[in-house]
């Protein structure tokens, strides 16, 4: 347990310790900070106590506005943080504990915080994971005789999504305008979206690069997994479904993608791991692995909450997206955004007026 108070229904406990970048009114540098109950911890403040063999000549990475220079040190120096954190931060250590002087500068609440995109973020990969989602929406696009297409059971489909409007939760996201074709007798018509749309998902960063023509094994794709944020992938269906053929979304995606300040380690969602879902067909060799994943998400609109499956009815889970992506041995950056799609059971589109 932890020296700082941790309210039993905070989403920040000890077993946590997610990294966000934040400022402050008296501080406007954007520091990296990780969240306990309602207090945030400065890493830029006490950068000296992380002392171990993979962080002590890299101390300066605490200093950066964004995580992508401790995201590139690596799974070991990823380790490292989380138990040098974990070890400063529990109620049997003294030196932050009793340091009243360090304590003052170290912590910063909450409430008085402004929560920033956590990296830059160079590229984004959207993968389509979920059965449920792929077919609501094949649906939607091409009836139910052809909701699912061929490749869809065998191989992750993901495409690049637009990495320059991806944004902090908060953030304000303005309606597209776009063509759009209600009516199939007649000609397509330009206006805002009439039918934006909301996706509940999961994203991950990507950690340690890799280099051009260097592709990734299954069985090390953890090591390049730094942690995952919520996701909300707003989506317009009006403009997606009149633009989508044959080369994908395009202005009904690139609009606005909001995520979680707050990155939670790998190593924090391990206890919540369970046995995978078996994939039929069983995917080829190349994709398969045996780590277990799996998180329960809840979504509320409008005061009406729908409860989606869990990760572990996702056809394709993150390894194979991370091993998939690299397949072709594309370079791998240490500030790539991927996410799982997934959607909540009961929800469709919401229609705007």
């Amino acid at each position: 347990m932890s020296f700082i108070k941790v309210d039993q229904t905070s989403d920040f406990s000890f077993h946590n310790l997610p990294y966000g970048v934040f400022s402050t009114p008296d501080n406007a540098k954007h520091r990296i900070g990780v969240a306990i109950g309602d207090q945030i911890l400065d890493l830029s403040v006490i950068k000296s106590l992380f002392r171990g063999p993979a962080i002590s000549k890299h101390q300066d990475v605490f200093d950066q506005p964004t995580l992508n220079a401790f995201m590139a040190l690596g799974y070991e120096a990823w380790r490292e943080a989380r138990r040098t954190l974990q070890m400063l931060l529990s109620a049997n250590e003294s030196t932050l504990r009793d340091d009243v002087s360090l304590r003052s500068r170290a912590f910063v609440h909450q409430s008085a915080a402004t929560m920033h995109l956590p990296a830059d973020i160079g590229d984004y990969t959207d993968f389509y994971s979920s059965r449920d989602h792929a077919t609501n929406v094949g649906i939607m696009f091409r009836g139910k005789e052809n909701a699912l297409m061929p490749n869809w059971l065998r191989l992750p489909v993901g495409y690049h999504g637009r990495a320059s409007s991806v944004v902090v939760s908060g953030t304000p996201i303005r309606r597209p305008s776009g063509q759009m074709r209600p009516d199939q007798t007649k000609p397509p018509v330009f206006g805002p979206s009439k039918q934006l749309d909301i996706e509940l998902e999961m994203a991950f960063f990507v950690g340690a690069g890799t280099q051009l023509g260097e592709p990734i094994p299954i069985q090390k794709a953890h090591e390049h997994i730094f942690g995952m944020v919520l996701m909300n992938d707003w989506s317009a269906r009006d403009i997606q479904a009149w633009e989508y053929v044959p080369l994908g979304p395009f202005l009904g995606k690139n609009f606005g993608t909001s995520i979680s300040p707050w990155v939670v380690p790998m190593e924090a969602l391990l206890p919540f791991a369970v046995p995978n879902s078996i994939q039929d067909p069983e995917p080829l060799p190349y994709l398969q692995h045996q780590d277990a994943y799996t998180l329960t998400l809840t979504v509320c609109v409008t005061k009406r909450t729908g409860h989606g499956r869990g990760s572990n009815h996702l056809q394709v889970k993150l390894q194979v997206h991370v091993l998939d992506h690299e397949a072709a041995a594309c370079p791998s950056h240490s500030q790539r955004l991927q996410r799982q799609s997934r959607r909540p059971a009961g929800f469709w589109y919401h229609q705007w007026t």
